[in-house]
């Protein structure tokens, strides 16, 4: 079992270290809280990325568009003017980046996971929606006066069976992973 406070205190680290690493910049922490429904904000940029092992789930990462180009011009080193591919693309890393740090202090909880390709989202006025029943820990952080949110609901997997064989005689044994 992991607890919101741990997954709070993993997103933290693995953000901020990402941040000051790979992009120069310090984050200012805000409190962490849970809510019920799916991230959003219904506008922005909002990057997306799931997690699969014995434990299962979503993670996001979302921001306004100014953010978003200017953690896109820190990653790249190039001014943008206007969101386009390679801000979407920065993020949808920096998604990549935070999330994967995150997966790995998870696994050392919860076991083996995998990770997939972010999908990004630029718009206004969209909502997100999620098929999990379970509560997102949310992760707010402060740059420059604007709000970073990174989100992560997770939840056992539903139990997976997997055939075996083993033996000299091939017998095929059942396992219920859990």
């Amino acid at each position: 079992m992991i607890t919101h406070e741990e997954i709070t205190a993993m997103i933290r680290e693995a953000t901020q270290s990402v941040f000051s690493t790979m992009l120069g910049l310090e984050l200012e922490p805000e409190s962490a809280f849970v809510e019920d429904d799916p991230p959003g904000p219904s506008e922005g940029v909002l990057a997306l990325i799931g997690l699969a092992g014995t434990w299962a789930g979503s993670g996001t990462f979302s921001c306004s568009a100014d953010m978003a180009r200017k953690l896109s011009s820190a990653l790249l080193m190039t001014e943008y003017a206007s969101i386009n591919d390679e801000v979407l693309d920065a993020i949808g890393e920096v998604t990549n980046m935070v999330l994967g740090n995150v997966k790995t202090a998870l696994e050392e909880k919860l076991g083996p996971m995998g990770l997939s390709i972010p999908t990004v989202v630029f718009g206004r006025n969209f909502t997100t929606r999620s098929m999990a029943k379970t509560s997102w820990t949310v992760v707010p952080f402060k740059l420059d006066g604007e709000s970073i949110q990174v989100h992560l609901c997770l939840a056992p997997s539903r139990e997976a069976t997997r055939i075996t064989t083993a033996g000299e005689h091939g017998r095929a044994f059942l396992t219920l992973m859990q």
